[in-house]
């Protein structure tokens, strides 16, 4: 069954819930949806793109936005000592659930129960678009990070944010009308019997490059990640070979100068 998506939504300012009320909203179905084997792209290609970019384990890594966590499993599984939290109780219990020997703590990203350079690494996996506060949340991933730390973000591609393709024809044209405001937009998409609806904001580059400057972080590496060929399951998909889909950084805090 190929997927069918609606016209994408931008709520007019000040009705919209705050983000993390929206998911909790539609945990239990994003718990359903990602967990069908193969249904979503972290299956089909996202994760391989995203871990080269993640540095061996260390001494702790922070999984900030698991979700229902099969990224903190994928992590602990390839050596990673994990502490994983989510804005959702709802995520949170089915994280434990599925694998209770990872911590998992219901706190918001902009406000981290974790002390002072704990660890060395911090994972922010498809999050940081659904933090109601990006720029705080920045500011507390340096906080707990060591100096020398790292800090991955997987996120929906800005261009991808700000736009939509006119149809699902394999050519249809990607129309953006404003790449720079901020704004919140709603996704509800409906795949192999499956329903999900995604809240999330658009912010340009520059204000994800403008965060990280202001909470010290050193932009490492930048990815902009398409569908891979290998991904292509149906003439629809061909339009994401064109138009990057994800956006993948990774940045250090960097040491104190001598």
């Amino acid at each position: 069954m190929a997927p069918r998506w609606s016209k994408r939504a931008h709520p007019e300012a000040g009705t919209e819930p705050r983000l993390r009320d929206a998911w909790e909203t539609h945990a239990e179905d994003w718990v359903r949806w990602a967990r069908e084997p193969g249904h979503d792209t972290y299956w089909r290609f996202h994760r391989a793109a995203f871990l080269p970019l993640v540095p061996p384990p260390g001494r702790l890594t922070f999984d900030v936005g698991c979700g229902e966590g099969r990224l903190s499993r994928d992590l602990r599984a390839a050596g990673h000592r994990v502490v994983a939290l989510d804005a959702s109780a709802v995520m949170a219990r089915h994280a434990v659930a599925a694998d209770p020997a990872i911590p998992v703590a219901v706190a918001d990203a902009a406000a981290l129960p974790f002390g002072d350079e704990t660890a060395d690494l911090a994972v922010a996996f498809m999050s940081l678009q659904d933090v109601d506060d990006m720029g705080g949340a920045m500011h507390e991933l340096s906080r707990v990070l060591t100096a020398g730390g790292r800090l991955c973000i997987a996120t929906v591609h800005p261009v991808n944010g700000a736009g939509t393709f006119e149809s699902a024809e394999p050519a249809a044209r990607f129309i953006i009308e404003d790449y720079v405001s901020p704004r919140r937009y709603v996704d509800r998409i409906e795949q192999a019997g499956l329903r999900m609806t995604f809240h999330s904001q658009h912010l340009s580059l520059e204000a994800y490059a403008r965060g990280l400057e202001a909470a010290g972080f050193l932009i490492e590496a930048i990815r902009e990640v398409v569908v891979p060929e290998s991904a292509v399951r149906a003439p629809h998909d061909r339009r994401w070979l064109r138009i990057p889909m994800f956006l993948h950084l990774r940045a250090r805090k960097p040491r104190a100068s001598p």
